[in-house]
């Protein structure tokens, strides 16, 4: 913060008295630990249900059914929806009050979860899904902003936000463990059931410890701008995928054309109007948009990584889906190890070399996983994973801090809604650009005689296909299928490599005379 005790001059009396009730307004906050565990909760809710779909997605699909269209609805509708609602969601919070949109939001995402667990049709479930997205729309950007308003001391912030990130990467971990354990031992809809009680912890503690805070002058939740944002979210992530499943065909080109002009058209109304449903000027903040731009390129870098890991884990190297999260563990250990210390480590040396760094780590770990093979040993794929932790916790932790620490806290709910739209549209391009690497290898793989079209699809179906066949054309088959696909999973990890390294040059450069606030009183 700046005042004139910057500058050689002495303060005034308001300066003095602004600086005692910003002081005392730190000590008012005895119980804001506490409130931060409650965040915490919310945000291990929505790391969890976001890893374990994937491994019930087997499960749902032979008990529902569903065409081959419908199995990609229900697994990407969740994620378009959150993408298309965050800023307004965050917008909505700084509007009407952020622990009031997260109570509501939790208590719905509760109910919501036991719809998906009972679906009976690929229709429902679907609708269940865009539902869930509405309410974890609600929840990742107001525990970001709360936690802006509830901790007044930027070191402690920090911490705060460590923990936070630390929480996300646990949850992410855990999902794959969890869902396997459950997946193992009960139907497909325990896995959305596990919501409920930490849904009902959250909402009951939160009620209490939660303090409100909302935009005092926030002016009307502008309907146009939340279609808008919406419309153009969906056609740019649907587009993306579209083309990386099916290329670039009219359909595809018409909703990146939607989604675009949707997009350009949000902007320009944010910028004529007087009280906008999102700064644009918050991206004229070089630490800002810096920040932003690093968190969509790092999601996209290693988001390739993330999402064909557990297929070599289990259809390559044959572990089980609970072995498979175990084996992913490092990432997070290292994650949550990292983002504790993030902040002491930018205040210690900079922000822009604990970013680049971390950046860079996850780079080398990623050049490294183009090494692997089918018969390549866990200590190296644990010690990868273990790096990409520790460096995407420290680049993450402290970019989410420089975007909290950027904007009022009047705005901390839409700019915590940007960091989380950063996420998810980096997990779609890269997923989208990534995987169409590792599929367009795959294909072209050359089975033995009698091989279905369907074993071209994807690894999964070329073992389900292997089930059919005599033993030595299927072993042939596998042999085949496996060896296409980790030759395209190294290519994508090179790709992701290569945009790490990308980013943390560009990181080093956006983020130059970025720090973090050392003192609430003096900003020295």
């Amino acid at each position: 913060m700046t005042s004139t005790l910057q500058h050689g001059g002495a303060p005034c009396s308001s300066e003095v008295e602004s600086l005692g009730e910003r002081a005392a307004e730190v000590e008012k906050r005895p119980g804001r630990w506490l409130a931060l565990s409650v965040l915490v909760l919310a945000v291990l809710l929505v790391a969890v249900d976001a890893t374990v779909l994937g491994l019930a997605t087997p499960y749902i699909s032979e008990d529902l059914n569903p065409s081959g269209t419908q199995l990609l609805w229900i697994g990407d509708v969740y994620s378009f929806v959150i993408a298309g609602l965050l800023v307004s969601m965050g917008s909505l919070g700084d509007r009407i009050g952020r622990k009031r949109i997260l109570l509501v939001g939790a208590t719905v995402f509760g109910a919501i979860s036991v719809l998906n667990a009972y679906a009976t049709t690929p229709e429902l479930m679907i609708l269940a899904r865009a539902l869930l997205g509405v309410a974890g729309a609600t929840l990742m950007p107001a525990t970001l902003a709360l936690i802006r308003n509830l901790f007044h001391d930027p070191r402690e912030r920090s911490l705060a936000v460590g923990i936070w990130g630390a929480t996300a990467s646990a949850g992410t971990a855990v999902g794959p463990i969890v869902g396997g354990f459950l997946l193992e031992h009960f139907w497909w809809g325990s896995v959305f059931l596990i919501n409920l009680p930490v849904m009902a912890v959250l909402v009951l503690v939160g009620i209490r410890t939660l303090p409100e805070s909302r935009n005092p002058n926030p002016g009307p939740w502008d309907l146009i701008s939340v279609v808008l944002s919406l419309v153009g979210m969906i056609g740019l992530v649907y587009a993306v995928k579209e083309a990386a499943t099916h290329g670039f065909t009219w359909p595809t080109l018409a909703a990146a054309l939607l989604g675009a002009s949707a997009l350009y058209g949000f902007v320009h109304r944010q910028l004529t109007m007087p009280a906008p449903l999102l700064d644009m000027r918050l991206f004229r903040r070089r630490g800002f948009s810096g920040a932003v731009l690093a968190d969509l390129l790092t999601v996209l870098g290693m988001s390739g990584l993330v999402f064909f890991l557990s297929q070599f884990l289990q259809l390559v190297q044959g572990r089980s889906p609970f072995e498979a999260g175990l084996a992913e563990l490092p990432a997070a250990v290292g994650a949550v190890a990292a983002g504790l210390i993030a902040g002491r480590a930018a205040r210690r040396f900079s922000v822009r070399a604990v970013v680049s760094g971390g950046l860079a780590a996850v780079g080398i770990a990623l050049a490294v996983l183009t090494t692997v093979g089918r018969s390549t040993g866990y200590p190296l794929l644990g010690a990868a994973l273990l790096v990409v932790g520790i460096g995407a916790g420290f680049s993450f932790t402290v970019t989410a801090d420089v975007i909290l620490s950027s904007v009022p806290k009047d705005q901390a709910g839409a700019a915590s809604a940007v960091s989380e739209t950063a996420y998810e549209l980096g997990a779609a391009l890269g997923i989208a650009l990534l995987g169409t690497i590792v599929t367009s290898v795959y294909r072209d793989f050359t089975g033995p005689a009698g091989t279905p079209a369907a074993a071209h699809e994807s690894l999964g179906a070329a073992v389900e296909a292997s089930t059919e066949m005599p033993p030595h054309a299927a072993e042939s088959l596998l042999d085949a299928a496996t060896g296409s696909f980790v030759q395209g999973l190294q290519l994508a990890s090179g790709a992701g490599a290569a945009v790490l390294l990308a980013t943390a040059a560009a990181a080093w450069f956006l983020l130059k005379g970025q720090k973090l606030e050392s003192s609430n009183l003096y900003g020295d």
